[in-house]
């Protein structure tokens, strides 16, 4: 008979779940040797369990939408303490699927809003150097792409990623030739968000950090005797260059890179690579050296003193299907080049 009135199991809240979570991860975080607590691993499964349980609350299952009240109770309770710098801490201690759940969770947490507000974004402020941590995990391939697809959720925030910017993405020159392909993808797309999401902090940051930025990107990227830069990078850096300066915002960037005596140096000798692709990309930039009003007499030099090869390079250089934009923009750079003069140069010099 007593197996009849056993009481009823309590219903577990959405901010009890992240309770739950927490006390868990504060286990694991302070646990220096979990083999002497024979329940660690009944402790583990518990929190993979959760972890997946408020994944489904913040995005619904197959059969349900998920229900505003419980992501709003899931966020709150989620920031009200430090269960998210205990996440981040004790992600390489869990099990591959409770590290993707986590990854889901906090890419969704920077979403929510609580009474019109990200407070994702207020926590994260305030504790700026979780984001020195999620950068520094491109250093250990295990958890690299887990702290890679934090990172770029977390620099959705403008002041978040101004703080990135400014502070590491100079490491990301690095991060984007390691030798693990997928590491260096990963970096790249984050090397690619943090220079085209916010454009008036980009345009900021590129402005006061012209000379070594772009240096940088030239020596370690465009110029990289790097095999897996040379084979698998330079299409897509070159793509992002293109955003770079052809994006509005860095309009004031793109005429003084185009001023470069250097950098048309550099866009010329990729226009010579064997790979279309590569080609192609380089021409999207090269065009803006030669649509350029107001080049400086050595730009004119140069294109003058290559005119010969150029002409002929242009001349041979086609897409395999038919392409009017692009045959419209060769027939304009060949005309540009085509109608430069010495006196030009001085002209300018004159001037």
């Amino acid at each position: 008979m007593k197996g009849l009135f056993k009481p009823k199991p309590k219903i577990r809240t959405p901010a009890d779940i992240v309770r739950r979570v927490r006390e868990l991860l504060i286990y694991f975080h302070g646990a220096s040797n979990l083999n002497q607590d024979p329940k660690w691993q009944e402790k583990m499964e518990e929190l993979g369990k959760l972890i997946e349980e408020l994944k489904f609350i913040l995005y619904g299952s197959s059969d349900s939408e998920p229900v505003p009240e419980a992501c709003a109770q899931v966020t709150q309770e989620f920031f009200r303490e430090n269960t998210l710098r205990l996440l981040i801490l004790c992600l390489p201690k869990l099990n591959l699927e409770a590290r993707k759940d986590a990854t889901q969770v906090v890419a969704n947490l920077q979403r929510q809003q609580v009474n019109s507000r990200l407070i994702a974004c207020d926590y994260l402020e305030a504790n700026i150097d979780l984001m020195d941590i999620l950068v520094k995990g491109y250093e250990d391939h295990k958890i690299a792409l887990h702290y890679g697809s934090m990172l770029r959720e977390c620099i959705r925030h403008q002041s978040i990623a101004k703080y990135v910017l400014e502070t590491h993405l100079q490491k990301f020159f690095h991060y984007i030739q390691l030798p693990d392909f997928d590491v260096s993808s990963d970096a790249a797309a984050t090397f690619k968000e943090l220079l085209t999401r916010h454009k008036s902090t980009v345009a900021q940051f590129l402005s006061r950090n012209y000379d070594w930025f772009f240096k940088e990107f030239n020596t370690k990227l465009l110029e990289s005797p790097t095999y897996i830069i040379r084979r698998q990078a330079i299409k897509p850096v070159l793509q992002l260059l293109g955003d770079i300066l052809l994006d509005r915002s860095n309009a004031a960037i793109m005429v003084r890179y185009v001023s470069s005596k250097g950098n048309l140096i550099i866009l010329m000798n990729l226009l010579r690579e064997s790979s279309k692709p590569i080609q192609m990309e380089a021409f999207h930039i090269f065009k803006l050296f030669a649509a350029n009003r107001n080049k400086p007499p050595d730009i004119v030099s140069i294109l003058i003193a290559n005119r010969s090869k150029l002409l002929r390079f242009f001349g041979n250089f086609k897409l395999d299907k038919e392409n009017e934009r692009f045959e419209a923009d060769k027939a304009q750079v060949v005309k540009e080049i085509a109608e430069l003069e010495p006196k030009e140069i001085q002209c300018v010099q004159a001037g």
